[in-house]
């Protein structure tokens, strides 16, 4: 395991270094060398039961390799410590990878019983590396005297990264609170995966059939497809139905005229891990958030917050309350304005109810199509995926100079994966995968993961990087169509595989996203700036069916449409951040309460009763999986994305050549190499304000 890598665990058994049954490395695909094209994994010939002696040899491995570094009898130095231990974990990290894929984009139960075997295993042996003393002494040795060893900046802050995921794992503390701090992280390990699981249980059992055309009413043709389809797979045909993926519940509470059905449909999505029995998530939640702050007092802080700010940009809960509150107050009155909007076009139906959290989408649709001529029915039929992948495709070309060139024969771990090699000239440069449709067997939600981080360590290293997305299908014979928010997720999530892509480190540690947490989000939210400039839409946005671009009004109303409900959009979100910083900013969180926490913390913002946050704490897996206290950070970054990108406007070109190399050298291709502060400065030459943000979202108080 490498510093900064996810150390995952699950039990209380102890593990102790023996070896596995014997099983041949060709008798095992995963444990024999990988002649696949791009050395992707043998997906082909993998079978699940392959996966648990893989991964026991793997970890004896890595253990072994471990106890050498620990061992070394020669002085520390940054060659046999820091780069013996970024080479370290290779078989483990690369077996790991396959596997916790499966995880997340194709599970079934036996996968979810390796892994909740596996994942306790990996956490102790985190914790056995980090806590190890020997080990420690000799990082610690370097990092005592690093000013005086010469070290270039990148390996200063590899040098760093590895000393603060020492002293994290509780290397510096005594007998007892490193016992106590390993305790922690088995058993945050443990919760961390039934939330998982639990969540996707919950997904998976709700089904809204619509049995007639008066359940449809409302739906636009693309809707209703995506639904017969759903239907006819989870064994319903002629029907229609809805399920909790939020390409499938999204659109139907955006569109349906039955009221009703959009209450049933919203309380199951925003019930998800609260519904009792053995798939609730309050508990381990509140275990999980009193585990957090117990080790954070262990290492010596005040909060899990403060732990985890130490190392950001904001440095301190006081900077992120204040961005968040800023911010808040702008959106605030923006959502006031938006809700009178929508009341007044529920009076105009003549509908006596007030509006609530089921009606909001719904009307909004309607006062958008009202105030603006435009609906995302009239849109999606020009956001074909394959267009859409083209356009991504075209602007990092543009930018970067990359040409992606789809690649049959790779072995995949599903049949929907597709593959492209990424080349710059004719330099190989990467590979690329997508998954982009929805399956009842995959984690709901869209990322980037990293196969295989860029490096030069023990040579060049390509890299492999993979985005996943739940889009909803499109029905027999029918291409799948995207929503405007579905064409920003897919923008989004390959900003995120060009930081990895394009990455020029030396050191795995500081490769790709490996970068601050408040930073991480830069380069995925400021790719999407380019999906609806005018000379990408009039070139990809083609009606599926005609070949016809966009019309230029429609083109010109987007920019408005994207506004035209940034008051609630911003609001759930931000209300989730600031319940994700205020739970962690409890110093002993016993017998905590989360749904009362999250009414009470609502109730204290002025959370308007209409709008729930968007992603309540039974099923926020950002706060069970990320660092505590951290949803802020994609507002953070959005300060810096919205800043950067109006660079590009003042040049008059949004490919601008210059400009776009001084983005490449500082941003995407730097990964961690450099403090996050200066690698903005040298980019843009001063620090973001928050002025572009307040512009970009329609939140400046003049404007409407």
């Amino acid at each position: 395991m490498r510093a900064g890598e996810a150390q995952t665990s699950k039990s209380k058994r102890t593990d102790r270094v023996k070896e596995p049954r014997r099983l041949a490395g060709d008798d095992n695909p995963l444990l024999a060398p990988w002649t696949t094209p791009f050395e992707v994994p043998p997906f082909d010939r993998i079978r699940i039961e392959h996966f648990a002696p893989a991964l026991d040899r793997a970890i004896v491995e890595n253990r072994r390799e471990i106890a050498a570094i620990a061992g070394c009898t020669a002085a520390p130095t940054f060659a046999n410590t820091i780069e013996a231990l970024e080479r370290s974990g290779q078989t483990l990290r690369r077996i790991g990878t396959a596997f916790f894929n499966f995880a997340t984009t194709d599970t079934n139960a036996q996968i979810e019983a390796i892994e909740r075997a596996l994942s306790p295993r990996l956490a102790r042996l985190g914790t056995r590396i980090y806590q190890d003393a020997a080990l420690f002494a000799r990082v610690d040795a370097l990092f005592r005297k690093r000013r005086r060893l010469n070290l270039s900046e990148e390996r200063q802050r590899v040098l760093a990264r590895y000393h603060r995921a020492f002293v994290r794992a509780g290397a510096g503390l005594d007998p007892t609170a490193k016992k106590r701090m390993a305790a922690i992280a088995a058993r945050r390990s443990v919760l961390a995966t039934r939330f998982s699981h639990n969540q996707l249980a919950d997904e998976q059992a709700f089904l809204l059939v619509l049995e007639n055309e008066a359940d449809l009413a409302g739906l636009p043709d693309a809707v209703r497809a995506v639904a017969a389809r759903t239907a006819s797979e989870r064994g319903h045909p002629g029907k229609h139905a809805i399920t909790l993926a939020r390409s499938s519940v999204k659109p139907f509470l955006q569109f349906s005229a039955r009221r009703d059905l959009r209450e049933e449909a919203f309380k199951a999505w925003i019930m998800r891990g609260a519904n009792g029995g053995k798939t609730d998530n309050r508990r381990i939640v509140a275990e999980e958030v009193m585990l957090r702050a117990e080790q954070a007092r262990l290492l010596g802080f005040r909060t899990a917050a403060h732990a985890t700010l130490e190392y950001s940009m904001a440095k301190t809960p006081a900077a992120v309350r204040k961005l968040l509150m800023q911010v808040w107050a702008a959106a605030r009155a923006r959502v006031t304005r938006e809700r009178t909007l929508l009341q007044e076009a529920v009076r105009a139906e003549g509908g006596t109810f007030k509006l609530a959290a089921w009606d909001w989408r719904y009307y909004a649709e309607k006062v958008r199509k009202a105030r603006l001529d435009i609906d995302d029915a009239e849109i999606n039929p020009y956001l074909e995926l394959d267009s859409v992948i083209a356009a991504a495709f075209h602007c990092a070309n543009k930018l970067f100079g990359l040409a992606f060139t789809e690649r049959t024969g790779v072995p995949t771990y599903h049949p929907e994966v597709r593959v492209f090699e990424v080349a710059r000239g004719r330099r190989h440069v990467g590979l690329f995968l997508v998954d982009y449709l929805a399956r009842p067997s995959k984690r709901s939600g869209a990322w980037m993961s990293p196969w295989r981080k860029q490096e030069r360590l023990g040579g060049a290293t390509a890299p492999i990087v993979v985005n996943v997305a739940s889009f909803a299908r499109g029905g027999p014979g029918e291409p799948t169509l995207l929503s405007l928010d579905d064409a920003h997720v897919l923008f989004h999530e390959f900003g995120h595989a060009l930081h990895g892509l394009l990455s020029d480190v030396t050191y795995p540690a500081v490769s790709g996203t490996s970068v601050e947490m408040d930073f991480v989000e830069l380069p995925s939210q400021l790719f999407e700036h380019w999906l609806t400039r005018p000379e990408v839409l009039r070139r990809f946005a083609r009606h599926h069916r005609t070949g016809k671009p966009m019309p230029a009004r429609l083109r010109k109303r987007l920019e408005a449409a994207r506004r035209s409900n940034q008051g609630f959009q911003t609001i759930e979100y931000l209300a989730a951040a600031i319940v994700d910083l205020d739970i962690h900013l409890l110093e002993k969180p016993r017998r905590l309460d989360v749904d009362r926490f999250e009414a009470r913390t609502l109730s204290r913002i002025g959370m308007p009763p209409e709008i729930v946050m968007r992603h309540r704490i039974p099923h926020f897996q950002h706060l069970m999986h990320g660092s505590p206290g951290s949803y802020y950070s994609y507002l953070w970054s959005a300060v810096l994305d919205a800043d950067a990108f109006r660079a590009f406007e003042e040049t008059g070109d949004v490919f601008d050549r210059t400009l776009a190399r001084r983005l490449l050298e500082s941003i995407y291709s730097a990964g961690g190499r450099q403090d996050p502060a200066a690698a903005y400065v040298a980019f843009r030459g001063r620090l973001p304000a928050t002025q572009a943000l307040l512009e970009k979202r329609g939140l400046v108080l003049n404007r409407t």
